[in-house]
C-alpha cells in the first residue's frame, strides 16, 4: 500500500510539472499560429519574448507587481490589464481567467498576446522584450529552427 501511495505522489506531481517548450519547438508552434509577421513583428520577436518573460514555461506565473497584480503564462500575461486572476481590478482585455494561461495549451496565450500588441503600445508592454530583445539582431532565436 505504501509503494502505490508513493505512485501516486510520483504521478501527481509529474502531472503538475510546468511544460518547458524548447526554442524550435515553440518557434514552429508560434508560427503555425500566424504570429511570424504579426503586426510587423518577426517570429524572433515573439522567441525572444517567451524566452525572457517565462524561459519558455507555459505555467509561469511571476511574483506579485509594485500594483499587486501577477504575470501569467508562457507570455506573463498581466491581471492587471489583461487576465482575471478574481483579485483586485482589472481590465480584462482578453476576456479569459489569468488561469487559463498556465497549462500546456498555449493557444489561448497566443490570442492574448495578439490583443496585447493591438493595443498602442504594442510589444513595449512586455519589458522583457523591451529590455533584452528590442532593437537588437534576434536572428539566434529562430536559427536552426527550419522557420
Amino acid at each position: 500500500m505504501k509503494v502505490l501511495g508513493l505512485t501516486v505522489l510520483f504521478l501527481l506531481i509529474a502531472v503538475n510539472e510546468a511544460r518547458v517548450f524548447e526554442k524550435c519547438e515553440l518557434a514552429r508552434l508560434l508560427k503555425s499560429h500566424g504570429l511570424d509577421g504579426y503586426r510587423g513583428y518577426a517570429l524572433a520577436n515573439w522567441v525572444c519574448l517567451a524566452y525572457y518573460e517565462s524561459s519558455y514555461n507555459s505555467r509561469a506565473v511571476g511574483p506579485r507587481n509594485s500594483d499587486g497584480s501577477r504575470d501569467y503564462g508562457i507570455f506573463q500575461i498581466n491581471s492587471r490589464w489583461w487576465c482575471s486572476n478574481g483579485q483586485g481590478t482589472t481590465s480584462n482585455g482578453c476576456n479569459k481567467s489569468c488561469s487559463s494561461f498556465t497549462n500546456d495549451d498555449i493557444s489561448d496565450d497566443i490570442e492574448c498576446a495578439k490583443r496585447v500588441v493591438r493595443d498602442p503600445n504594442k510589444m513595449d508592454a512586455w519589458y522583457g522584450w523591451k529590455n533584452n530583445c528590442k532593437g537588437k539582431n534576434l536572428s539566434k532565436w529562430t536559427s536552426g529552427c527550419g522557420v
